[in-house]
């Protein structure tokens, strides 16, 4: 899914790259992966 559906704060020292989540999507009723955007 290409929405922006969560917020987050990250440690830019643990993670230097982006960060990926699995986590519910309420626009499509399942769960997908939820990517870092820049």
């Amino acid at each position: 899914c290409k929405r922006r559906n969560y917020s987050t704060t990250k440690n830019k020292r643990k993670h230097p790259g982006r960060v990926e989540y699995k986590k519910f999507c309420p626009f499509c009723g399942k769960h997908t992966t939820h990517r870092e955007t820049r």
